[in-house]
């Protein structure tokens, strides 16, 4: 029988996503098992459901502690940094998928309903990371080109994130790329050299 009346709600909830967090670190996506999560904190199924509404939410809030992870690490290891800061943000990038391969892999292999916008809570954790890069990758633009910050930073990311993934999955070993990290980072240096070039 559950323990229905061991916490708070909002105690259930933050047990529920850190033991959730630790089953898709552990196991990833495809073998994550929310009956598993609810055997583990001694709840029932039903309980879970009950506090996120259903298995997708549950997913996002999942998730969603691994975009807080995520941030959080992008901002230490810039922290203090002076020179080629836009470099460290990469490598923090490859090191934290690396280092949270099956939760990292999780917020690409999950998919809410086609329609279904994720809640605002969970946009405004993608957003800040997004907005993090974009604050580095303005600071390496001349001024008159300030105004694309925005869109350069969605394309660097998608360089960066196919290099990274293809470095997880193995891809770029099949294709004789050994240095998946340098790779990423010539590209974003061709990108911001244009403007720069542009600028002389």
């Amino acid at each position: 029988m559950g323990r229905r009346s061991d916490h708070t709600r909002d105690e259930l909830r933050e047990i529920i996503i850190r033991e959730g967090h630790r089953q898709m670190e552990e196991a990833g996506f495809a073998r994550f098992s929310a009956r598993e999560v609810a055997k583990r904190i001694g709840y029932s199924i039903g309980t879970l459901y009950n506090v996120f509404g259903s298995y997708d939410h549950l997913i996002l809030a999942i998730n969603g502690r691994t975009l807080d992870l995520w941030l959080a690490y992008l901002e230490r290891r810039l922290a203090g940094v002076e020179d080629d800061r836009l470099h460290v943000a990469v490598d923090a990038y490859f090191q934290f998928a690396l280092d949270h391969r099956h939760a990292w892999t999780a917020l690409f292999d999950f998919r809410l309903p086609e329609g279904e916008a994720p809640p605002e809570d969970y946009a405004v954790k993608l957003t800040a990371i997004v907005d993090a890069v974009e604050r580095e990758v303005a600071s390496e633009l001349p001024p008159e080109h300030a105004d694309k910050a925005p869109a350069l930073t969605r394309s660097l990311l998608a360089t960066v994130h196919g290099h990274c993934f293809f470095a997880l999955n193995g891809t770029f070993e099949l294709l004789g790329v050994t240095d998946p990290l340098g790779t990423a980072l010539e590209r974003v240096r061709d990108a911001l050299d244009r403007y720069r070039q542009n600028r002389e």
